[in-house]
């Protein structure tokens, strides 16, 4: 019989963490954590309900067959809401390995322990259970400054290991649906940004670099153009798919915010200028620091959310001026959080990719 308990991938990351801690403040039922706890995934992120009798962590690998399925017996879960990925661009591109090794080999397991366990619950149960798979708008690939914003309907053109990997899970999740009937649905998210991103991500990396007084790196002209997503509104548009999406369908989760990086950086330096007027270096803004632009790097993204709007209801609750302000009083507030995960792998990976 199956309970209100749902099953979270990757969970301890950064958009894990917070759909974890939204799901138990606004929701009911046990969440259960599977993490494999890999250089981005902090279960300090997630100590303030390491006490709740209704969140339990496995720390395991998607691989692992034997494992999830041992997970699902044991928790006969309602739903699988599935983030665990590898999803850093930068680290694709000079170690695209562990990107197929997870994001496709670990959701195609994934996907065959799901189905197994879906086959033998009773016909009720099997109507009820949900297959919630967390994509990325990197798998439409690249647009123009005047191309109209990616919809569902739009041919895939990944441009990145990483995008490539997103985009055969993608695949495997529609195929399984279309093939043997399991109840998926799929999101594709724009770019998201809020408490407990790692700081390899611009965001924190800049918030990181201006409280210390650091170069502030940004590729190439700085005009490549992002939709901003505060992490909570993805979380909540998540929630919203799981409750009332159709089996089967894909939904474009977007923020409305279209800003080119270089608009991100000096607001983010703006906000600095007047939070932390006595930093070693004032404004801000002199720390930016023009740096050769990755390979193959897309130069606009855009989401046309209006499907999840028009069908399910559900539209973005912050601005980019209100969200980034929350972002960056979130990081000034939790610096031991920031000292704990910048460890020794972390400089030398920053020195690595940012070498002049």
């Amino acid at each position: 019989m199956l309970t209100q308990t749902i099953l979270v991938t990757g969970g301890a990351g950064f958009i894990g963490s917070n759909f974890v801690l939204q799901w138990l403040r606004r929701e009911d039922g046990t969440v259960v954590n599977l993490d494999k706890l890999t250089y981005a995934g902090n279960p300090g992120n997630l100590e303030t309900v390491t006490g709740d009798e209704r969140y339990r962590f496995v720390q395991g690998d998607i691989c692992d067959r034997k494992l999830v399925s041992e997970v699902l017996q044991r928790e006969h879960p309602r739903a699988i809401v599935h983030f665990a990925a590898e999803s850093h661009v930068d680290r694709s591109i000079h170690g695209p390995d562990d990107f197929v090794r997870t994001n496709v080999n670990g959701t195609f397991a994934l996907l065959e322990v799901a189905r197994a366990y879906w086959t033998g619950l009773g016909e009720v149960e099997r109507a009820g259970f949900r297959f919630l798979h967390i994509s990325t708008d990197e798998v439409y690939g690249s647009l123009g400054p005047t191309d109209t914003a990616f919809s569902e309907a739009m041919a895939y053109a990944p441009n990145s290991p990483y995008a490539a990997s997103k985009a055969g899970s993608d695949h495997l999740v529609r195929a399984y649906q279309h093939t043997y009937g399991l109840p998926t649905l799929t999101t594709n998210c724009s770019n998201n940004y809020g408490p407990h991103q790692f700081p390899e991500k611009l965001i924190p990396l800049v918030i990181l670099h201006g409280m210390q007084g650091k170069p502030i790196p940004v590729y190439g002209d700085g005009q490549n153009v992002r939709d901003w997503l505060y992490v909570e509104d993805h979380c909540d548009a998540i929630r919203t798919v799981l409750a009332r999406g159709r089996v089967g369908e894909t939904y474009n989760i977007g923020g409305r915010n279209e800003l080119r990086n270089m608009e991100v950086v000096e607001t983010i330096c703006g906000i600095l200028d007047e939070l932390r007027a006595g930093d070693p270096v004032m404004p801000h803004s002199q720390l930016i620091t023009m740096v050769t632009d990755r390979p193959g790097h897309d130069r606009r993204y855009a989401m046309d959310a209006g499907k999840i709007e028009r069908e399910l209801g559900w539209r973005p609750q912050e601005t980019f001026a209100t969200g980034i302000r929350k972002t960056v009083e979130w990081y000034l507030a939790h610096e031991g959080w920031i000292a704990q995960v910048t460890s020794g792998n972390y400089r030398r990976w920053m020195a690595k990719q940012y070498a002049m």
